[in-house]
């Protein structure tokens, strides 16, 4: 992994994220930054998918559970090929398939998600169906902390030890704001590792917005033969930009003028900095 390269390209994306939502006037705009440089190491550096292979049996599957936040993944996969970045130009508007969670009709999209806490359970099935077809490919799933409390977030975890999916990957982008506040004053869930621990899960902790850990960790997956593996990112919601960070109120904020102009000067600062 050349580091630089894909430190420029996490600025990028951010970049790209700001400029979608504030054209389609909609957007779940501080999600998508603090995901965003876990998708960018999945995306060029751990999965095996592509526009060529991506109706191959053998391909890995990615599943975004945390579906609100699909700028993200619309920008990480417009930036791979599966589609041209122009249409991204339609998002949110009258007809246009790139609405405001997955669905199939984009390709490169595994599955519609959106429906909080679904995702999980869509991906242990997945993996099930890999065990039972003696194939080679794993799963990823990225859930957000706030999604935890749906109970078949815990049945999903319960059925993936139970069946000893090796080959599955969840990973939960822990920026600790939901919609309404704080995770740990909504519903709090933690301690997270000790929970999925206790269901038989391997866990470890990661800083979601260094590369470098990130790729390290994939790299030692499956944390455990037989035992499933979770990777808690601690990340900051609206990673990237000073006046969105750890602000509930970007959830699902959309940037005026003004704001949107701060924010490009900042991002453009920052990608200077690096080259």
């Amino acid at each position: 992994m050349n580091v630089k390269k894909m430190a420029i390209r996490s600025i990028t994306y951010r970049q790209k994220i700001l400029k979608y939502i504030v054209g389609a006037n909609a957007g779940h705009t501080g999600g998508s930054l603090s995901c965003i440089d876990i998708l960018n190491v999945l995306y060029n550096e751990v999965l095996n998918v592509s526009p060529q292979n991506f109706n191959s049996p053998n391909r890995d599957r990615y599943i975004q559970s945390k579906g609100h936040c699909v700028e993200a993944l619309y920008v990480v996969l417009a930036d791979k090929g599966f589609f041209p970045e122009d249409d991204l130009h339609t998002m949110c508007r009258y007809k246009s398939h790139y609405i405001g969670h997955p669905t199939r009709k984009v390709y490169g999209v595994e599955q519609n998600t959106g429906a909080l806490g679904h995702g999980l359970s869509l991906s242990v099935g997945t993996a099930i169906a890999a065990k039972l077809d003696n194939k080679a490919y794993k799963v990823f799933t990225l859930m957000g902390d706030g999604e935890l409390p749906e109970g078949s977030n815990w049945e999903a975890a319960l059925t993936a030890a139970h069946y000893k999916l090796d080959n599955l990957c969840a990973i939960i982008d822990k920026n600790s704001l939901q919609i309404t506040g704080p995770t740990a004053d909504v519903c709090n869930t933690d301690p997270i590792d000790e929970k999925f621990e206790s269901f038989g899960w391997e866990v470890k902790h990661v800083n979601g917005h260094s590369l470098q850990e990130l790729k390290q960790v994939f790299d030692e997956l499956p944390f455990k033969k037989g035992k499933p593996s979770l990777i808690i990112a601690h990340t900051v919601k609206g990673n990237g930009v000073s006046f969105m960070q750890n602000q509930t109120k970007w959830h699902h904020g959309v940037p005026d003028k003004e704001q949107y102009s701060i924010a490009v000067k900042e991002l453009d600062t920052a990608l200077a900095a690096i080259i």
